[in-house]
């Protein structure tokens, strides 16, 4: 089946979705976009790549964060050339997190996962989280040898500890932008604005099973990182009290039986 266009909203139209087609697929790769024309070009290639060698049939899912530069007309472009390319297309800049809400709230297909537009990376390694998600409900990879600054390096890792104390999760890189997780389980998480770097923690609260890989890490070739010091370090360390207010909350529950 194929949607041409739908609109949706919170409070106010949030964004629209056109020329989504889930066919045949089991696994979407999500890609968040805000101001990335730079790398488009390249997240075409190398992506369209991976769906080649990919272990599972793979769909890719562009979601547009209200980007300002030219970075909707590239994706246009890309999906009306490569039949399992779609998008998503925000009405105004929501965040990263909102982006990847709005790809596990429209997938259609058994497993979904994340990858950063800038490419630090590499989409083949998706094939070695997939050989592992069978027992678990998500498995994240690990950044090994970060070829980032020693700024973001270090920030990164003070933030990663700092989260780690507070979710006790066991986790060493949530902030690796590199992630297969069972739709079901996906779709159950509670999102709000920075939880993206909970996402471990969040499968915990729904007794899920998770695992971490290490995968390659290469640096930005193109365009510029949207996240500062306070993204990685002081935000993180807010977005923790709200995750534990959230974790005393979280209602969880299965169903053992149901009327026919």
């Amino acid at each position: 089946m194929l949607i041409r266009k739908i609109s949706y909203s919170l409070k106010k139209n949030i964004f629209v979705i056109t020329n989504y087609s889930p066919m045949n697929y089991k696994f979407t790769i999500i890609v968040p976009v805000y101001n990335e024309e730079d790398n488009l070009d390249r997240v075409e290639k190398e992506l369209l790549a991976y769906t080649k060698i990919a272990t599972v049939p793979t769909s890719v899912l562009f979601v547009n964060d209200g980007s300002k530069d030219n970075s909707q007309q590239f994706i246009e472009s890309i999906c009306s050339r490569n039949e399992n390319f779609n998008f998503l297309l925000f009405s105004e800049n929501r965040g990263l997190s909102a982006a990847i809400k709005a790809g596990f709230d429209n997938v259609n297909t058994e497993l979904v996962g994340y990858i950063d537009s800038d490419l630090q990376t590499a989409p083949e390694d998706f094939n070695l989280l997939l050989e592992h998600i069978g027992p678990y409900d998500l498995v994240t990879g690990v950044r090994a040898n970060r070829k980032d600054s020693f700024v973001k390096n270090m920030s990164s890792k003070i933030a990663n500890g700092i989260r780690r104390s507070f979710t006790h999760d066991g986790m060493d890189d949530t902030g690796c932008p590199l992630k297969v997780i069972k739709s079901d389980c996906a779709k159950r998480i509670p999102m709000f604005k920075g939880l993206h770097r909970f996402l471990p923690a969040m499968i915990l609260l729904q007794n899920g099973k998770i695992l971490q890989i290490p995968v390659q890490h290469f640096p930005r070739i193109a365009g510029v990182a949207k996240y500062g010091l306070w993204n990685r370090l002081l935000g993180p360390l807010m977005d923790c009290f709200a995750y534990l207010w959230m974790k005393k909350k979280y209602i969880n529950y299965s169903v053992s039986k149901k009327s026919e």
